[in-house]
Protein backbone atom coordinates (compact mmCIF):
# COMPACT_ATOMS: atom_id res chain seq x y z
CA UNK A 1 0.00 0.00 0.00
CA UNK A 2 2.68 2.21 0.73
CA UNK A 3 4.52 1.58 -2.02
CA UNK A 4 1.96 1.92 -4.61
CA UNK A 5 0.92 4.99 -3.25
CA UNK A 6 4.56 6.26 -3.49
CA UNK A 7 4.49 5.19 -7.23
CA UNK A 8 1.49 7.12 -7.77
CA UNK A 9 2.89 10.05 -6.10
CA UNK A 10 5.82 10.01 -8.15
CA UNK A 11 3.96 9.58 -11.63
CA UNK A 12 1.81 12.47 -10.78
CA UNK A 13 4.10 14.73 -9.96
CA UNK A 14 6.06 13.53 -13.46
CA UNK A 15 3.00 13.80 -15.50
CA UNK A 16 3.10 17.87 -13.70
CA UNK A 17 6.46 18.41 -14.37
CA UNK A 18 6.09 17.32 -18.25
CA UNK A 19 2.84 19.27 -18.27
CA UNK A 20 5.20 22.52 -16.89
CA UNK A 21 7.45 21.72 -19.66
CA UNK A 22 4.83 21.63 -22.44
CA UNK A 23 3.08 25.39 -21.22
CA UNK A 24 6.79 26.53 -21.25
CA UNK A 25 7.19 25.30 -24.70
CA UNK A 26 4.24 26.46 -25.60
CA UNK A 27 5.04 29.65 -24.56
CA UNK A 28 8.58 30.06 -25.59
CA UNK A 29 6.48 29.33 -29.12
CA UNK A 30 4.04 32.53 -29.03
CA UNK A 31 4.60 35.40 -30.89
CA UNK A 32 6.34 38.38 -29.56
CA UNK A 33 3.94 40.79 -29.71
CA UNK A 34 4.43 44.07 -27.87
CA UNK A 35 8.51 43.44 -28.30
CA UNK A 36 10.67 45.55 -30.56
CA UNK A 37 12.24 43.24 -33.36
CA UNK A 38 15.41 44.43 -34.61
CA UNK A 39 16.33 43.54 -37.95
CA UNK A 40 19.53 40.77 -37.26
CA UNK A 41 21.71 43.29 -39.02
CA UNK A 42 24.63 45.96 -39.67
CA UNK A 43 23.55 49.25 -39.71
CA UNK A 44 24.21 50.92 -43.02
CA UNK A 45 27.40 53.45 -43.84
CA UNK A 46 26.76 56.82 -42.60
CA UNK A 47 23.48 55.55 -40.19
CA UNK A 48 23.01 53.96 -36.86
CA UNK A 49 19.78 52.62 -37.88
CA UNK A 50 18.34 49.29 -38.40
CA UNK A 51 14.95 48.18 -39.16
CA UNK A 52 12.47 47.56 -35.85
CA UNK A 53 8.85 46.15 -36.20
CA UNK A 54 7.01 46.36 -33.15
CA UNK A 55 3.70 44.10 -33.60
CA UNK A 56 0.80 45.00 -31.46
CA UNK A 57 -1.80 42.19 -30.23
CA UNK A 58 -4.40 43.56 -32.23
CA UNK A 59 -2.08 43.46 -34.95
CA UNK A 60 -0.94 47.14 -35.69
CA UNK A 61 2.25 47.20 -36.48
CA UNK A 62 4.98 49.75 -36.25
CA UNK A 63 7.49 49.82 -38.92
CA UNK A 64 10.83 51.96 -38.92
CA UNK A 65 13.54 50.93 -41.98
CA UNK A 66 16.60 52.92 -42.47
CA UNK A 67 14.84 55.78 -44.20
CA UNK A 68 10.75 55.15 -43.99
CA UNK A 69 8.26 54.85 -41.02
CA UNK A 70 4.79 54.09 -40.90
CA UNK A 71 2.44 51.36 -39.97
CA UNK A 72 1.06 47.93 -41.12
CA UNK A 73 -0.82 45.28 -40.38
CA UNK A 74 -0.04 41.83 -39.35
CA UNK A 75 -2.12 39.02 -39.19
CA UNK A 76 -1.22 36.13 -37.36
CA UNK A 77 -2.48 32.60 -36.82
CA UNK A 78 -0.30 29.44 -35.67
CA UNK A 79 3.18 30.16 -37.41
CA UNK A 80 2.04 31.85 -40.54
CA UNK A 81 2.03 35.47 -40.98
CA UNK A 82 0.65 37.79 -43.70
CA UNK A 83 2.01 41.71 -43.39
CA UNK A 84 -0.26 44.57 -45.20
CA UNK A 85 1.67 47.66 -45.48
CA UNK A 86 -0.06 51.16 -44.98
CA UNK A 87 1.02 54.46 -44.99
CA UNK A 88 5.06 54.90 -45.28
CA UNK A 89 6.43 58.49 -44.42
CA UNK A 90 9.51 59.18 -46.45
CA UNK A 91 12.10 60.71 -44.82
CA UNK A 92 15.41 61.99 -46.71
CA UNK A 93 18.07 59.47 -47.30
CA UNK A 94 21.00 57.69 -50.19
CA UNK A 95 19.43 56.30 -52.72
CA UNK A 96 21.41 52.62 -51.32
CA UNK A 97 18.87 52.93 -48.04
CA UNK A 98 16.18 54.33 -50.08
CA UNK A 99 16.26 50.88 -52.35
CA UNK A 100 17.32 49.04 -48.81
CA UNK A 101 13.46 50.34 -47.99
CA UNK A 102 11.90 48.83 -50.59
CA UNK A 103 13.56 45.53 -50.32
CA UNK A 104 12.49 45.00 -47.06
CA UNK A 105 9.37 46.56 -47.61
CA UNK A 106 8.24 43.70 -50.79
CA UNK A 107 10.09 41.05 -48.13
CA UNK A 108 7.94 41.69 -45.43
CA UNK A 109 4.49 41.90 -47.62
CA UNK A 110 5.70 38.30 -48.90
CA UNK A 111 6.65 36.88 -45.59
CA UNK A 112 4.22 33.46 -44.97
CA UNK A 113 5.53 31.94 -42.19
CA UNK A 114 7.10 32.69 -38.99
CA UNK A 115 9.45 31.03 -36.04
CA UNK A 116 10.76 31.79 -32.78
CA UNK A 117 14.16 29.83 -31.38
CA UNK A 118 15.58 31.65 -28.36
CA UNK A 119 15.42 35.55 -29.16
CA UNK A 120 15.24 35.35 -32.75
CA UNK A 121 11.69 35.63 -35.03
CA UNK A 122 12.22 34.68 -38.53
CA UNK A 123 10.12 35.56 -40.93
CA UNK A 124 9.70 32.85 -44.13
CA UNK A 125 8.96 34.04 -47.72
CA UNK A 126 10.72 35.00 -50.66
CA UNK A 127 13.44 36.06 -49.02
CA UNK A 128 13.93 35.10 -44.99
CA UNK A 129 13.94 37.90 -42.65
CA UNK A 130 15.64 37.83 -39.06
CA UNK A 131 15.38 39.69 -35.98
CA UNK A 132 15.95 40.05 -32.97
CA UNK A 133 13.76 40.53 -30.01
CA UNK A 134 15.00 43.56 -28.32
CA UNK A 135 15.52 42.66 -24.31
CA UNK A 136 15.58 46.47 -22.95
Amino acid sequence: MVVSTFVRAAALAGLAALSVGIVAAQAQSAFPYDHDLVLDARPMRGSKRVPILAVAEDGTTQIDLWCKRGEGKAVIAADTITIIIGTMNDEPCTPERAQADEDMLNALSQATSWSLNGDVVTFNGAKPLRFRVATN
